[in-house]
């Protein structure tokens, strides 16, 4: 089973931003990504399930740009003692971001159940029909400092989805996405995430429960 991602515990970080572009805050030992790391280990099925041609999406998944570092969010060391992350990272939006709009992906070591680390905390499902996973334990981007809600907000204000970003001669990959989530039905949500504001997502109750059966 895969996992849902959770704040760095890394002890050292970079703390300047221009570090061959780098992002502030980033932890030391941890390889900064602005694409997908894929196993050698994948089969030939899994990657072309990944990676396809740009006309074989329906007219309603229109592929996006993505480049990181990302100026919309910054890596944050949590002061505050009453977080269940106090004295690591969380992820704040540097900007309002809008209901319903793309954030950033969540990049990693893209592998299958052959190549898992069970003992990873960052590793999120990315295509479960062919198994594989994208974990973020030891490379990554700004996705993996995103913190679980609870103890924090009565709910997330963000979740994953599966999204399709374009990498240039007609091809596009399948990524997990960050989103704010959409306004809802009563407009709760229709402000989005505030500047500021610690971006929070649901690692659901599989993580959880596991967390419990390893203590």
């Amino acid at each position: 089973m895969l996992h849902r991602p959770r704040a760095t515990k890394s002890s050292g970080s970079h703390s300047g931003s221009g570090n061959a572009g780098i992002p502030r805050n980033w932890p030391s030992g941890i390889v900064y990504l602005r694409a997908p790391s894929y196993s050698k280990k994948l089969t030939n099925d899994a990657l072309k399930s990944l990676i396809v041609v740009k006309s074989v999406l329906p007219a309603t998944e229109q592929p996006r740009k993505s480049a990181g570092p990302y100026t919309n969010v910054k890596i944050t060391k949590i002061s505050n003692s009453s977080h269940p992350a106090h004295g690591q990272h969380g992820l704040f939006a540097s900007e309002r971001l809008l209901p319903d709009s793309f954030i950033l992906p969540y990049l990693g070591y893209i592998h299958d159940n052959s190549d898992m680390d069970g003992n990873s905390d960052y590793d999120l499902s990315l295509d479960r029909e062919v198994g594989v996973g994208v974990d973020s334990s030891k490379m990554g981007n700004e996705a993996r400092f995103i913190n679980d809600y609870r103890g924090l907000s009565a709910g997330p204000n963000a979740e994953f989805r599966e999204t399709w970003i374009d990498v240039g001669n007609s091809k596009v990959e399948k990524r997990m996405g960050v989103f704010v989530l959409r306004a809802g039905k009563s407009g709760k949500r229709a402000k989005g995430i505030a500047k500021g504001e610690e971006i929070l997502v649901s690692y659901g109750k599989g993580f959880w429960n596991e967390r419990q059966l390893d203590e």
